[in-house]
């Protein structure tokens, strides 16, 4: 019988896992694509609603400008909207907060940066906070509420654009 080493303990066994140079690379490696795969998707989701963002503007602007050219209209549109966005608020900031949604007006002061009168909120994504939505006339649609926020559903929001005759500009309201 020969010498059992010191380190063996009768009845046990002791196992030892070794992981070779190859294993603890590609172990890195994966994690490496996993981080780029998710930064990727990260991306492309913040550019998708950048394009929903532009394409709303785009949208609303060309509408706003056909009712304008009209001498008499109304209409109930419904647009896309980013998935961010809870509300599309139309904003006079030069005239004070009120109504329901006054309590919106700090926040949506920040993406003011001289003409803007659309503004998403909440104020948190880059890029198309807000607008300059030209032919609106944001006196009358602020009337009774300043700003005038209308919610989102489902990544849509729907409004009444009307123009009566008479009248310069369009206005904006909740169906």
């Amino acid at each position: 019988m020969g010498k059992r080493g010191a380190s063996c303990i009768p009845g046990k066994t002791i196992g030892q896992m070794q992981l070779s140079f190859g294993m603890i690379f590609s172990i890195i490696l994966i994690v490496v694509f996993l981080a780029f795969a998710f930064y990727g998707i990260k991306t492309f989701l913040a550019f998708q609603d950048s394009a929903k963002a532009g394409r709303f503007f785009d949208q609303i602007q060309g509408d706003i400008d056909r009712i304008w050219k009209s001498s008499q209209s109304s209409e109930q549109r419904e647009y896309v909207v980013p998935s961010r966005a809870d509300f599309v608020c139309f904003v006079d900031f030069l005239s004070d907060a009120k109504g329901e949604n006054s309590i919106f007006y700090p926040e949506l002061k920040r993406a003011d940066y001289g003409r803007e009168n659309l503004v998403f909120y909440p104020v948190k994504f880059t890029g198309f906070e807000s607008k300059e939505i030209s032919h609106m006339d944001i006196t009358e649609t602020t009337s009774e509420e300043n700003p005038l926020c209308i919610k989102t559903s489902d990544g849509r929001v729907s409004l009444i654009l009307k123009k009566d005759f008479g009248e310069a500009l369009v206005t904006v309201t909740r169906e």
